[in-house]
Formats: structure tokens, sequence, C-alpha cells
């Protein structure tokens, strides 16, 4: 159950780095080199002169709105949003033809203090142009296809450079407004040189801390930590078991707790990574199941003896805590899902699958304690009526 669920996030993730293809190639110009981006589906094809230092490229977007916006820019000192310098194309408000502006992406963009405002570029821009595939009979729908052509001299001896990209829903008159906030809306940005071709290796870094991150969590906080509230609550009644039951619970945990505290810590070192790009509720949830978790860690270490008088509050703590911590858990396996950009992904079904087993079994195995603790019941009551009923039968035949 826990290997197909790994399976398919597997799968999930090799199907979306491998779903954009570059290309080389267009209806008006072929360049030498290619690269897929790493999100959106993009990729950019470019030719760079060293003779001049000029830089011809053709970046490759889509559409997610018939009124949104696609935008790519190099920002010259670091690789974030924040200091870009954008061309965007979207439809004219007026006449709905195709319009590629210059944009400057300053600090108050991401705040949103006031509309973003087209202006000239502080780059030495040649000339830039955008185009829908399909040319002229093309119309901007969900999905389309648009070019973006543009050449740029870039400064002497410097080669690297920062490409930002994106792209919004609609666009307020000439204003594009803020672009939706899912992982890899937020992570678009990559780092190459034009000369060599190789890129940065930050996002391939990113994309395996991410895979790593999100099965650890799954397995640990999704799975194996219900499976052991499920072992304490169902198999510490079967006698033949003895305290088995304990060690099994006591090892599920345990597992499922050192588990998490490496996603966890992932999951902290990608914070640190990624500046500026903050999941807030993710954040949330994932420390308190994890100050929990480390709380029922804790808890064994003050584990009172049956006999002792405390232990009834240590009981009613725990299982409080426990329950708590595999609530948290699950809902925030969900929540990692949505920001990962795979809530309809084959991994995300294969988790409902093993969960709707975990839950079954649990239903299965809850009427069966009921079904044994009514048997008893009865048997107990039969028992204890029986020696009432021969005495009154007795003293009946005396008198």
């Amino acid at each position: 159950m826990i290997f197909l669920f790994f399976l398919f996030l597997s799968i999930s993730h090799l199907n979306s780095a491998f779903s954009a293809r570059c290309s080389t190639v267009t209806a008006t110009k072929t360049f030498q080199k290619c690269t897929t981006l790493p999100t959106q589906q993009a990729s950019i094809a470019w030719t760079f002169h060293p003779h001049n230092g000029t830089l011809d490229l053709c970046f490759f977007g889509t559409f997610i709105s018939p009124s949104g916006w696609v935008g790519w820019g190099i920002n010259p000192t670091s690789p974030e949003m924040t200091g870009t310098r954008a061309l965007v194309a979207f439809p004219d408000p007026n006449s709905g033809q195709l319009v590629l502006l210059p944009y400057i992406l300053d600090p108050s963009v991401k705040v949103q203090k006031s509309p973003l405002l087209s202006r000239p570029l502080d780059i030495h821009l040649i000339s830039s142009s955008a185009t829908l595939y399909g040319g002229k009979m093309a119309t901007i729908h969900n999905g389309a296809a648009v070019q973006i052509y543009a050449t740029v001299k870039l400064v002497p001896n410097k080669t690297k450079i920062h490409h930002v990209w994106n792209r919004g829903l609609y666009v307020q008159g000439y204003s594009p407004t803020i672009h939706p906030t899912t992982s890899n809306d937020l992570s678009s940005v990559t780092t190459f040189n034009v000369l060599s071709g190789s890129s940065a290796t930050r996002h391939n870094n990113m994309d395996m801390l991410k895979l790593v991150h999100g099965i650890l969590n799954a397995i640990s906080w999704g799975i194996l930590l219900p499976m052991g509230a499920i072992t304490a609550r169902y198999l510490r009644h079967v006698q033949a078991l003895g305290p088995t039951w304990f060690y099994v619970h006591s090892g599920i945990q345990l597992s499922a707790f050192f588990l998490g505290t490496a996603g966890f810590a992932i999951g902290i070192r990608m914070g640190g990574m990624s500046a500026g790009v903050t999941y807030g509720l993710h954040r949330k949830l994932g420390f308190a199941a994890f100050c929990l978790g480390a709380l029922q860690t804790l808890a064994l270490l003050f584990r009172p003896k049956t006999t002792h008088k405390f232990r009834k509050y240590w009981k009613s703590y725990h299982h409080f805590v426990g329950y708590s911590c595999v609530v948290l858990g699950v809902v925030n396996v969900f929540q990692g899902f949505e920001v990962m950009g795979e809530g309809r992904s084959y991994a995300k079904l294969a988790y409902c699958l093993c969960l709707s087993t975990l839950v079954g079994v649990c239903i299965a195995l809850e009427v069966n304690s009921w079904v044994i603790f009514c048997r008893k019941s009865k048997e107990e009551k039969m028992r204890r009526g029986g020696p009432i009923s021969e005495s009154e039968k007795g003293s009946g035949i005396l008198s």
C-alpha cells in the first residue's frame, strides 16, 4: 500500500517534469539552443552572439484565461520577481488583439500598493514582439500558446542570466493583476548561462527536496501515524497478544515521528531556500503536528505505572494529543498536495486509496469490537442473573 503511493507520487512528478518540450524552431526564427523551464510547462530558445553581446530569444508560455496575461523577464541582480524587467503579453482591452508591454517589477508590486503600470525598461532592449501559436487566426483562450520574442544587449562579460516568468488570470485596463500563488507559480525563476547552456542546479535540488519532503510526510504523518493509533485502539484488547500490542504501537509511532521529523526538517530547509515564498496554513499545520508528535514522544518518558493515581490523567492527555496529531497530520498531507500542485494527481488518488483502506479497517474493527462488547455484556448479565433465579426458585419450594 505504501509502495503504491510512493510509485504514484514519483510517476506524477516525472510526468510534470517531462510534460513540456523545448524547440529551437519557430515560424519566423531558428535558434541555436533551448531549454525546458521547471514550471508552467514553459520553455525558452535562444541564440547568443558573443561578438556583440546580443541575445536573441523566444519564450514559450500558455494563457490560463481568455482575459489573462503571460510574462517573461530578466532580473539583472538576483533570481527573484522583485527587480525583474518584464515583457507581458495580454489581449488589448479595446481591440482584443495581442499586445506586449514592458514593466519594471519594483518592491511595491509585490505588496500590491498600486497598479502595475507599463514603463520603458532600463536594460538595453533592442526589439520585442509577441505572437500566438497558430498565426493570425489564433485566439486567446485558456491554454493558448504564446511566443514572446526579444533581442537584448547584455552587460559585457555577463552571460549568466536570471530568467523570471509567470501568468495571471486577468488584466485591469493595461495593468496585469497578481498571479496565482501555487508552488509552481511562486518558483517560476531560473538561472542559466546563455553561452554554455548550463543551468543552475537550484531548481533541480528544489524539485528533489519537494519530492522527498512529500513522500516522507505523507507516509509518516498521513499513513504510519494513523496505523499506530489503530493498533493501540484495537489490538490492546486481544488477550492472546499480551504486551505485544504496546511494542507494535510504540514502534510504528516512533518510526512515523522520526520519518516525519526528517520531512519537517526538509520543509524548513526549503523555506530557507525560497525567500519570499510562504505557505501560511501548510506551515502552521506542519509546526502544530510536529510539536504534538514531539509531546507524544516525550510522554513515553513520563508514562506512570498502571497502579499510579495519575495514570488516568496521563491516558486522557495521551489520547487527546495523539488523536489531534493524527487529524492535523492527515489534513496537512492534503494541504501539501495543493501546495505542490498535485491536487488532481495520481499521487493524491493513491493516498486517498491508502487512507480509505485504513478507514475501512477501522470501521470493521470498530463494529467487531462493539459486537464482542455486546456479547460479553449479555453473557455477564446471564451469569449474574442465573444464581438469583435458582435461589428464588429454592425459596419458593421451601415455602
